[in-house]
């Protein structure tokens, strides 16, 4: 089993932090004698094209993205029946069934507050992947799972799920 971490910051604020969970038991401890740099100076990782967090970052530079019928590309079953029945819920005039906030745990947008907190956390294991978004609005933590899986050499969206609201895209019945 191959695991890969990333973190890369999409801005360089440091308020989400403590939500990807705390550090390493075996991470060193900072020298006494050795001068400390603040957080805003440490660069965050790049993100790599085609990697499950390029994948995943689209979203929160274009709030909706994931209900919008011409980004079905990027998803997979069962994230994408779902979609797809959203779809044609919509077109029946018969009303909504998604939020169209997903990407940001269905909060109020607050593009500052998100800039300013915004963190991601990628894990690669064989051809499944996980993208973890953590940011903070109005002083409330949000926390997401993005699911992936490579399918023809290209990483797709399987499933979004909120780990702070405890809701889950496939398990929505879009009907």
């Amino acid at each position: 089993m191959t695991v890969c971490l990333v973190m890369a910051g999409l801005s360089g604020g440091t308020s989400a932090e403590g939500l990807l969970g705390a550090p390493a038991a075996n991470a060193p401890a900072p020298s006494p004698s050795a001068p400390s740099a603040p957080a805003e100076s440490t660069p965050a990782a790049p993100i790599l094209p085609g990697s499950p967090t390029a994948v995943v970052k689209p979203f929160y530079e274009h709030l909706g993205l994931e209900i919008d019928p011409a980004q079905r590309s990027h998803f997979v079953d069962p994230a994408k029946t779902v979609l797809d029945k959203s779809d044609a819920l919509r077109k029946s005039g018969q009303g909504e069934c998604l939020d169209p906030n997903m990407a940001l745990d269905n909060v109020d947008y607050d593009k500052d507050a998100i800039d300013k907190s915004f963190k991601t956390l990628e894990s690669v294991n064989g051809d499944e992947a996980k993208v973890i978004v953590a940011f903070v609005v109005a002083g409330n933590p949000h926390r997401l799972e993005w699911k992936l899986k490579k399918v023809g050499g290209d990483w797709k969206i399987s499933d979004l799920l909120s780990v702070t609201g405890e809701w889950a895209l496939s398990q929505y019945q879009c009907e």
